[in-house]
């Protein structure tokens, strides 16, 4: 048998987590001296022990997990809280994967200041197009705050109008404004072009988005939770030109295939000479 000592080092964990452990009854040792109160472990019990920190590191609490080990927690049951931890992780894992993305973003924002952006920025009319659209208010412009409803409204969107059978005749087209109710808030709306007569109702609206006299643009290649030094670059050239930004920019989207990395989006910003 072990002493605590040597079963903490065996099993990776320490003295302190072990006499947690005893004291709520998760892992009791196989034996106490009662003279002395020296606890003795077994090489068996490292199988309860892994199990323990094994379903402690997927998030489970340490009465769950003595629900588990215990086998007061039937199969099904179990079955379901690991698929609901997987699921959970999963959308920490993109969380956190796209956080990565945008401070990537930053960084290269940073790294190109006091340059001026070598990227084609071209001034041009854009003329009026019709659109089938869904809005939705995102807490502000950050990507961050807009990819989590922009994403899911488009979803929407596509799932709708095939419901309807209207088929898309052109690219995506995103485009904001301020919510009414204020504070930063964001109107999104994720529209597509079509070729359908205009209607207005709370499941679909179809609308005819106004022209632009002048629009500053350029492309941005990759997701759209990257776009902050393109949107960037976009704006040192507008106010290194005689111009001035009059709204959010619109966003087309060019080429969306499944890799993200391989999007194709045009900013087209409304703007005056000053």
């Amino acid at each position: 048998m072990f002493t605590i000592g040597d079963f903490a080092r065996h099993g990776r964990v320490s003295v302190r987590m072990l006499r947690h452990y005893d004291a709520i009854g998760l892992l009791r040792p196989a034996h106490v001296d009662p003279a002395t109160g020296y606890r003795r472990y077994s090489a068996a019990q490292l199988s309860r022990l892994n199990r323990v920190i094994a379903l402690k590191e997927l998030g489970f609490t340490l009465q769950q997990v003595r629900d588990i080990v215990d086998e007061k927690v039937g199969t099904e049951e179990l079955r379901g809280m690991l698929r609901l931890r997987r699921a959970e992780l999963e959308a920490t894992v993109e969380a956190v994967a796209a956080r990565l993305v945008q401070v990537e973003a930053r960084l290269r924002s940073i790294e190109s200041e006091g340059h001026m952006p070598t990227e084609d920025v071209v001034i041009k009319r854009v003329p009026a197009v019709r659109v089938a659209e869904l809005t939705a208010t995102a807490a502000s412009f950050d990507p961050q705050d807009i990819s989590p409803v922009i994403t899911p409204l488009y979803e929407e969107l596509f799932r709708r109008l095939d419901a309807a059978g209207i088929t898309p005749t052109g690219p995506g087209v995103a485009y904001y404004e301020d919510a009414p109710e204020g504070g930063g808030a964001i109107s999104v709306h994720a529209a597509v072009q079509v070729s359908a007569p205009s209607r207005d109702g709370d499941d679909l609206r179809i609308l005819d988005l106004p022209p632009i006299d002048h629009a500053a643009t350029i492309v941005h290649r990759g997701p759209m939770d990257a776009v902050v030094p393109t949107a960037q670059a976009l704006a040192h050239w507008i106010d290194g030109n005689g111009y001035r930004s009059t709204g959010y920019p619109r966003e087309i989207t060019l080429e969306c295939p499944e890799n993200r990395a391989e999007w194709v989006t045009e900013l087209q910003t409304p703007v005056v000479q000053v």
